[in-house]
């Protein structure tokens, strides 16, 4: 699948990777962006190149209504969904800082929410004769860290998501893709981490993996991670306990 001239909607534009996907994507191709916030746009190809929709994806019923909107602009259909806005909540369960209500806000970003479009918009992504749905995953949701418990357990979820409905959809014209990235230079990882790669290269891979119709790809450090947790899991999990990512 080319990107040029299909309707994409994509969530998290506001910033970091959903940024970078939106300026990269927005030239040739119509982008509705879901996330709280407008994206900020430099110069778009054509005025309608970018449509945003303020969306809480923790709420369902803001979610549902993006998904009606959605279907009111494209009565045709879309081409793509890109599931790419993800939070995560640093604090143990041990921490004197933890907040409970923090869990159900991270499931419901990192997982709920995808599902729920990946749901609502099925049928609109059958209308066209080639589509697909990204997940945007996470090295941690192969092996997690103790810092994020709830995240990682959310890239997990992402993952038998998207591999189920691969199957389920097997059939059909949509394909499931997602790709697993390692710690990437973004707002969400400001002063974590270090060896960080750039948020703009990893929205081109996946530009790239999109069009190559790779079903899964592991970016960065990710692909020694797998291959160590293939061959020694208990060695992968000290890695990242000492702060791999």
């Amino acid at each position: 699948m080319k990107l040029e001239n299909k309707t994409i909607v994509l969530t998290g534009g506001r910033s970091g990777i959903g940024s970078d996907l939106l300026s990269q994507l927005i030239g040739q191709n119509t982008i509705i962006n879901l996330s709280r916030n407008a994206p900020a746009i430099a110069a778009p190809a054509r005025k309608d190149s970018c449509r945003h929709i303020s969306t809480d994806l923790a709420d369902a019923a803001s979610v549902a209504g993006a998904i009606s909107k959605i279907k009111e602009l494209c009565p045709d259909g879309i081409d793509g969904l890109i599931n790419c806005a993800a939070v995560q909540f640093l604090p143990q369960f041990v921490a004197d800082d933890f907040e409970h209500n923090s869990i159900a806000k991270e499931i419901a970003v990192n997982f709920t929410s995808p599902a729920e479009l990946i749901s609502g918009l099925l049928d609109s992504m059958l209308k066209r004769p080639e589509a697909f749905v990204f997940n945007v995953n996470s090295g941690l949701g192969i092996v997690p860290k103790h810092e994020s418990a709830i995240y990682c357990a959310s890239k997990a979820a992402l993952d038998n998501l998207t591999r189920g409905l691969r199957a389920q959809l097997a059939h059909t014209s949509v394909r499931m893709q997602q790709a697993f990235l390692p710690l990437v230079d973004t707002p969400m990882t400001t002063g974590r981490g270090s060896g960080k790669i750039s948020s703009a290269s990893v929205a081109g891979q996946i530009i790239r993996q999109i069009e190559s119709g790779t079903l899964d790809l592991d970016i960065g450090k990710v692909k020694m991670l797998r291959s160590i947790n293939r061959i020694s899991p208990a060695l992968a999990h000290r890695i990242m306990q000492k702060g791999g990512s």
